[in-house]
This record gives structure tokens, C-alpha cells and sequence, in this order.
């Protein structure tokens, strides 16, 4: 299928799971049928402003990618714990991003500077776990953070450790999106 039509449709979805505030009508008989295919998504919401209204999103596929970006839709919109529920008038206004992630890769780093040398900056979506601390940043992160240590640093403070942490426990992977808005 065409990559516009394909959007198209993600990001209609999307749209319609953030329509109800009670929640989206998951496990349809998804169609096409590669809304069926299990998949991992983040939906992104952004208010008229172009500021970040929700971000919710799965690393790793568990559900039918049509699920996915109903249940990650509705939850930018309404459990995002940065922000207020979105409000009826404020739905028709937020612009949509579905990002489909592919699985993610492992990739080895003995020690930050290896990390920032082995990052593909604009490219790579990262997951970074240090025991049960993780946070991934997509790929889209790359534009508001382009040099490899802020983002790093970044990455390393969303998961609630400092900036500079590292230690030899660390793991990290890398994946890419197809990105429709």
C-alpha cells in the first residue's frame, strides 16, 4: 500500500480513538489486514501551537498495529501524565503524529563515549535501561536535540538519573520509525 494512504489511515485512527473520552473500540476486524499485523506505535499530539500535547507509545509490538495506535491515540490525548486531559474543543485542533517503530536492535557501549560515537543522529530512535530505570526517545527528538551528548543527557534524566550517568550495567538499542502525520 502506498506510504500516503497508509498514513492516512494511522492517523485516522488515531483521530478516532481520541473522539470519545471513554476510551477507543479496540481488537476490530481490522482492514486491510496489515492492521492486524502486531506492530509498536507512539502517537504524538501536538497543540495548535506546534507545543507537545501527549506522547504515549509501545517499544516493542505485543497487539495488532491497529490496536496499538487506538489504545497509544487515546492515551497521548488523555493519560499522559505531563499534561490535563485533552477537552472536547481541544480535539479538533491537536495535529497527529503516528510513528511505527521497527524492533528494536541492541548495540554495545562500554562507556558514554562509545554510546555518542555509536548514535546516528536524525536516524535512531534509543532506548536506554539501567536496571528498572528505561526511556526511549523517537527519532523525531534528533530535531530539538541535535548533538549526540544533550541527547544522551536527555534521555538519561527522562529516565530519572543524572544526566551524566553511566555505569557498565547500561544497555541500549536503536530502532527507526515510519513516521505519518
Amino acid at each position: 500500500m502506498p506510504e500516503p494512504e497508509r498514513g492516512r489511515i494511522l492517523v485516522g485512527i488515531a483521530r478516532d480513538a481520541i473522539a470519545d473520552a471513554a476510551g477507543p473500540r479496540l481488537a476490530r476486524g481490522w482492514e486491510p489486514a496489515w492492521l492486524r499485523q502486531p506492530a509498536a506505535t507512539f502517537v504524538t499530539l501536538r497543540d495548535a501551537a506546534g507545543e507537545l500535547r501527549g506522547c504515549i507509545g509501545t517499544v516493542d509490538a505485543h497487539r495488532a498495529l491497529g490496536d496499538d495506535v487506538a489504545h497509544n491515540a487515546h492515551a497521548a490525548a488523555y493519560r499522559d501524565p505531563r499534561f490535563v486531559p485533552v477537552d472536547s474543543q481541544e480535539r479538533h485542533t491537536l495535529a497527529v503524529e503516528v510513528s511505527v517503530l521497527t524492533p528494536r536492535v541492541a548495540f554495545a557501549a562500554r562507556s558514554e563515549a562509545d554510546a555518542i560515537a555509536a548514535l546516528r543522529p536524525g536516524e535512531d530512535g534509543v532506548v536506554f535501561e539501567y536496571r528498572d530505570r528505561r526511556a526511549t526517545f523517537l527519532p523525531q527528538v534528533w530535531e530539538s536535540l541535535p548533538d549526540p551528548l544533550d541527547f544522551l543527557s536527555e534521555l538519561r534524566r527522562k529516565a530519572q538519573l543524572p544526566a551524566r550517568f553511566w555505569h557498565e550495567e547500561v544497555r541500549l538499542w536503536r530502532y527507526a520509525v515510519e513516521k505519518h502525520t
